[in-house]
């Protein structure tokens, strides 16, 4: 397994300290290498709080996560941030794409802050656009993009250090149905073509249902509903 969550519990106070939600209740869960496991689950069920939890963006109350046979927990926070920067690729709801940058620029940020270069990190960004069919637009800014051209640079963005794991929140979340499919079927392409193993948060059924397997997040529970 590429990664593993074990005993994972996450609550939040509920307007005063008397009260805690809890959202995640002792999970377990587990990732083959190259797959695609979608979560679903209502608004406000914990479901990017898990994706964070796994991606080490938030903290359990308790648990473990274990990523290639390694506690991550055990990171310090250096050690941790470097950790997240090389394995872990994140796409969310909105780009996140800095608006004073290119986007080559902006798809090469990752491999800058990782030590690399300027101009080995722009060599490996073109590198990368030119296999999206998004090198035309490499020196453009993101408002001068759409919606659909956004997001798949976010995607090239989350790819530039070759991560292990892509953790993709709600990435159609704010796209049209063309551009949905359209980022769908990317998502599906990385992964046969990289053997990139791809977790998706998702209220779109279509995109749901394409994965490998896929879970309800209910109650603090995740609930599996098929495997293929």
């Amino acid at each position: 397994m590429i990664l593993q969550a074990q005993h994972i519990t996450k609550s939040y106070y509920e307007g005063t300290e008397e009260t805690r939600l809890t959202v995640l209740d002792d999970l377990d869960f587990s990732m083959k290498q190259g797959s695609i496991v979608s979560i679903t689950g209502l608004s406000g069920s914990g479901k990017s709080t898990f994706l964070h939890i796994l991606g080490t963006l938030d903290q359990p109350d308790s648990g473990n996560i274990i990523f290639k046979e390694r506690d991550i927990r055990s990171f310090n926070e250096s050690d941790l941030a470097h950790f997240r920067n090389m394995n872990i690729g994140f796409v969310f709801q909105f780009h996140h794409l800095l608006p004073e940058l290119t986007t080559v620029e902006n798809v090469a940020m990752p491999k800058m802050i990782s030590g690399r270069s300027y101009k080995e990190s722009i060599r490996a960004s073109e590198e990368l656009l030119k296999s999206l069919d998004l090198i035309e637009r490499r020196y453009h800014y993101p408002h001068q993009l759409s919606g659909g051209e956004q997001q798949r640079v976010a995607v090239a963005r989350a790819l530039i250090n070759n991560p292990d794991i892509v953790l993709a929140d709600e990435p159609t979340g704010n796209l049209d149905s063309i551009h949905s499919r359209e980022l769908t079927d990317l998502i599906w392409s990385l992964n046969e073509r990289f053997d990139t193993t791809v977790l998706l948060v998702t209220h779109n059924d279509e995109l749901a249902k394409r994965a490998d397997e896929v879970y309800n997040l209910m109650d603090g529970k995740l609930h599996k509903l098929n495997e293929k």
